[in-house]
C-alpha cells in the first residue's frame, strides 16, 4: 500500500487451509493463497471425521480441505475417492478399540447405526495429528542446510509438534557473543593429507583417514579445511561442515522419553552423524536455565567446556534433529570438539561422531555426561550442565551399565 513504506511486516503464524478457512468463510478471493472464483467452490477431502450406516447404506463425515469445521457433510462411501484416508481412518478406529479394550465401536440410536462419540474423537485427534506431523516435517527439510532428508513419525501418542521450537542449522549466539573470530587465512594445499594442512598448523594430526572416517581418539579436537583454504569441497577434510550425510527420523519413544532420533540408513563406524548446535550463551545465564530446566524434567545445556567454562550451548528452544537425541550409559554416538572457520578455544563446534556400526532403525544417542575428552563419572560429571550440582533427572536409557541419573 502507498503511504506505507517505512512500515514493517510480521510472518503469519497461520496455516495456508486456517486461511482459506477464513477466505471461504467470508466469501473472499485471494490469488495468493490460492482461492480465485473458480475455486472458492472447490472441494477436497482433508480427512474423514466419523462413520454410520443409515438404512444400510454406509456414510462418512467429511472434513473438507479449506473449508471450516461447520462445511463438514456426510457424503456415502460412493462419492469419495480417497482410498488411503479411509485406510487411515479405518486403522485409527482399530487403533483405538485395541488400546481401550473395547469390542465394539457402533452403536444403534434411532434406528442410524453410529460411532461412538470417543471412538470419533480419536480418529479426529488422529488425523489432526498425521497434518501437523506432515506439515512440521516439510518445515524442517525446507530448513534444513543438508540434502539428507527429516521424517518424523509418532506412533505412540497424540502429542503433535513441539510448540516453542525452532530449527536452526548453526549456532545462534546471545547478543556480545562473538562465534566468528574473523579468519583471514587457509592452507595452500593442493592435497590436503600428504602436505601441512590445517591441523598441522594447529599442532594436530588430520582427523580422518583416505575413507572419511574418524582417526583420532577422543579428547583431541578436529581441524578442518575453512573457506579461505585452497583445497576444493571434495577435500577429505571438509566433513562437520557439510552437515548429516544420513537420513534421519524424529520419532515418539514408547517408554516415556519423548521423542527421539533414529537413523534410516546403516551408519559406519567412527562416521560424523550430526553436529549439536543451539544457542550460545554464558555459563552464567546457562545456570540460570537450568534451574529452570530441572524443574521441567528437560536436559538441553552442553558446557563449551574444551579450553575453558565461559560459554554453553543450550538447545532447549533453537536447535536442529540433535535437539531430540536422547541419553544412554551406553550410546552410539561420541563427542568431538571441531574448529572451521572460527578458532576461538572457548567456542568449538560440537560433531557427535559414530562409536560403532550403527544399524538403520536404530535410535541415536549419546551420553549426555560426555565431554568432548572423555567419560566421566556421575559424581563429578558437568557435560550437558552447568558445573553446580542440581535436581537429578532419573535416567530411563534401559542400558545394563545404567547410572540411573541424567546428571
Amino acid at each position: 500500500m502507498e503511504g506505507w513504506r517505512g512500515a514493517w511486516y510480521v510472518p503469519c503464524l497461520a496455516s495456508l487451509e486456517t486461511l482459506q478457512e477464513l477466505c471461504r468463510k467470508e466469501n473472499l478471493t485471494c490469488k495468493s493463497l490460492g482461492i480465485t472464483n473458480r475455486s472458492l467452490k472447490s472441494y477436497e477431502v482433508e480427512y474423514l471425521c466419523d462413520y454410520k450406516v443409515e438404512e444400510g447404506k454406509a456414510y462418512y463425515l467429511v472434513k473438507w480441505k479449506g473449508w471450516p469445521e461447520s462445511s463438514n457433510t456426510w457424503e456415502p462411501r460412493k462419492h469419495l475417492n480417497c482410498p488411503l484416508l479411509i485406510q487411515n481412518f479405518l486403522r485409527d478406529k482399530n487403533e483405538y478399540l485395541s488400546r481401550e479394550g473395547e469390542g465394539k465401536a457402533m452403536r444403534v440410536r434411532n434406528h442410524v447405526k453410529t460411532l461412538k462419540p470417543a471412538v470419533a474423537d480419536y480418529v479426529v485427534k488422529k488425523a489432526k495429528q498425521r497434518i501437523a506431523l506432515q506439515r512440521w516435517k516439510e518445515e524442517l527439510n525446507r530448513k534444513k542446510n543438508h540434502k539428507a532428508m527429516i521424517l518424523v513419525e509418532n506412533t505412540v501418542d497424540l502429542e503433535g509438534p513441539p510448540l516453542d521450537f525452532y530449527y536452526i542449522n548453526e549456532y545462534k549466539p546471545a547478543p556480545g557473543i562473538n562465534v566468528l573470530n574473523g579468519i583471514t587465512t587457509g592452507c595452500e594445499c593442493a592435497d590436503c593429507p600428504a602436505e601441512k594442512c590445517c591441523p598441522k598448523e594447529a599442532g594436530f594430526i588430520l582427523a580422518y583417514n583416505k575413507r572419511k572416517k574418524l582417526k583420532i581418539q577422543p579428547g583431541l579436537p578436529i581441524y578442518e579445511c575453512n573457506s579461505y583454504c585452497r583445497c576444493g569441497p571434495d577435500c577429505l577434510n571438509r566433513i562437520v561442515q557439510k552437515g548429516t550425510p544420513y537420513s534421519l527420523c524424529i520419532f515418539r519413544t514408547n517408554n516415556g522419553r519423548g521423542w527421539g532420533v533414529k537413523t534410516l540408513q546403516k551408519i559406519r563406524t567412527n562416521s560424523f552423524v550430526m553436529e549439536y548446535v543451539g544457542e550460545v550463551i554464558t555459563s552464567e545465564e546457562a545456570e540460570r536455565r537450568g534451574q529452570l530446566y530441572d524443574n521441567q524434567g528437560n536436559t538441553y545445556l552442553f558446557d563449551l567446556d574444551y579450553d575453558s567454562d565461559e560459554f554453553t550451548v543450550d538447545a532447549a528452544r533453537y536447535g536442529n534433529v540433535s535437539h531430540f537425541v536422547n541419553h544412554s550409559c551406553d550410546p552410539n554416538l561420541q563427542v568431538f570438539n571441531v574448529f572451521i572457520d572460527n578458532l576461538d578455544l572457548r567456542l568449538p563446534r560440537i560433531a557427535l561422531f559414530s562409536t560403532r556400526t550403527i544399524k538403520a532403525g536404530e535410535e541415536l544417542t549419546f551420553d549426555y555426561q560426555m565431554k568432548g575428552s572423555v567419560d566421566l563419572t556421575s559424581d563429578s560429571a558437568e557435560g550437558l550442565s552447568p558445573s553446580k550440582k542440581r535436581i537429578r533427572t532419573v535416567c530411563k536409557c534401559g542400558a545394563m551399565c545404567c547410572r540411573g541419573y541424567l546428571n
